[in-house]
Order: C-alpha cells, then structure tokens, then sequence
C-alpha cells in the first residue's frame, strides 16, 4: 500500500506542470469532481462539467468565473448540477457553446437557458469539430442518469426536465493523443469496446462510489478493459456519499502498465 501511494505521488509531481514536464503540450487542470479545463496544443480551451461556485473541493480562485479566462467549447456530461453546474452562466459570459447529450441541450433551448446557436444537440456515437477538424470530439454510453433540476424563478420552485442520456466523451487532439472523460458511470461491458476502439491515452475516471465505480470497480475497468497510458481519478470526496479514495483504487489497480496521476483541484497535468 505505501509503495503504490509513494508511485502515485512521484507520478503526479513528475507529470504536473510544476514539476520537470511543465514544457508540455497539453495542459489539464482539475477543478475539483469532474470539472477540468484542458489547454490543446495549438492553445484551444475546452472546459468540462463546470461544477465551481458551489463545488465545495473547487480552489477559491476558480469560483470567480472571470477567473476561469478564455474558453472555445464546454462539455457537459449529463444534466446533474453537479456536472450542468455554471455552464448556462459561462456559455453566456464567453459566447462560447455547450455541447452536452441532445436532450439536456434541448431542455436549455426550451427553458430559454440557452439560445439554439450556444446549446448544440448531437448523440453518443457523434463526432463533433467545433475547434476544427483536427479536434474531435465524441459521445459515448454512460451507465448512470440526467435528470435536469431547474428552479423556476417565476413560482420559486424546483421542477425536474429532460437530461438526455448520460455519456462520456473522447477528445481527440491536434497530436492524436486521446482523453476519455467518463462523466459519471457505473460498470458495463462496452467499456471493453471503448478502451478497444478508441484507445484512449488518459483516462479521466470517476471513483468515489454510490453514484459511480467505486475505486475497485474503477480498477477492474482501468485495468482489464480501458488499458490507457495514463489514468487521473475524480470525483470522490466532495459530499460524504463519495467515499472512494485514490489509495483504495490504487490498491485494487496493483501491478498494472497504467500510470496513475493522484491531484489536488488546483493541480495542472501536462502530456
């Protein structure tokens, strides 16, 4: 157990940009849960389910959303708040659009969140290029729900709408080297076929259980059925149902090719 911790320490200093690979191309910057913002080669900012202003484990320079500077695209998983959370906000603030499943992007048409040209509909198997052809970006299942919770503000009160269905992404970037966010999700077998078929490069992967894999679970498909290069392990600790911890999961990972990259929100990775 201490010598996978001391690993996973090690890897992650080596691999932040404070460390000895600052020099690196692409840049991912966690944000707490499963919020991240990821700087491509060419400089494009892609943002990912921005839970911030009330993301208990977000850094405190981050809840300003003027903090958060340019962006081109923002990816949203499913409907939850804590994945939806400041996208509406940060997709009027920048003019820049959300692509998130089509049904979620609908229920922010119809709401009147979103108008259609910031609230883009596309579906699992759907690629997208938004940065251009050499970014894409893709939809895959996820095993989980999407509810979206909206407060009215004329009655005050929460009502329930459309989500779509919960999906992960894979982003492919300038370079080839592939990001697989898995959004929130539970076990199911295509994740052999996606590990198989798209052969992610680094994997984003929730681990804090009750609501998704808990960190053996997440083991079992790092390992056996996603086989990336690199894997950073999110969404744990922000409310006490999230249990799961990157120890645990390094533990149930044992002698794996994987490198795993243990952070803190705030924390930079560079590849």
């Amino acid at each position: 157990m201490r010598w996978g911790l001391w690993i996973a320490a090690l890897t992650a200093l080596l691999w932040s940009t404070s460390g000895a690979l600052a020099q690196g191309k692409i840049e991912a910057l966690w944000l707490g849960q499963a919020a991240w913002k990821i700087t491509t080669v060419t400089g494009k900012v892609i943002v990912i389910d921005p839970w911030l202003v009330n993301n208990p484990k977000t850094p405190a320079q981050y809840k300003n959303l003027d903090a958060i500077g340019k962006m081109d695209v923002i990816l949203v998983t499913h409907g939850h708040g804590d994945h939806l959370g400041d996208a509406v906000d940060l997709a009027k603030k920048y003019n820049v659009p959300v692509y998130a499943p089509a049904g979620l992007n609908q229920s922010l048409i119809t709401l009147g969140l979103l108008p259609p040209e910031l609230s883009i509909r596309f579906s699992k198997s759907g690629t997208v290029t938004p940065l251009g052809p050499d970014i894409k970006i893709t939809q895959v299942h996820a095993e989980h729900s999407s509810e979206m919770v909206w407060k009215n503000p004329a009655t005050g009160k929460d009502e329930t709408h459309v989500g779509g269905e919960p999906i992960g992404f894979i982003i492919q970037l300038e370079n080839g080297f592939k990001i697989y966010h898995m959004g929130d999700t539970g076990l199911f077998g295509d994740l052999r076929f996606i590990g198989s078929y798209y052969k992610p490069d680094l994997v984003m992967i929730p681990i804090g259980g009750h609501f998704v894999m808990d960190p053996k679970d997440a083991a079992y498909a790092t390992k056996e059925w996603l086989k990336a290069k690199f894997a950073v392990p999110m969404h744990y600790g922000t409310i006490p149902q999230l249990k799961g911890t990157p120890q645990e999961y390094i533990a149930a990972l044992g002698k794996t090719t994987t490198k795993v990259m243990v952070i803190n929100p705030g924390d930079k990775l560079a590849f």
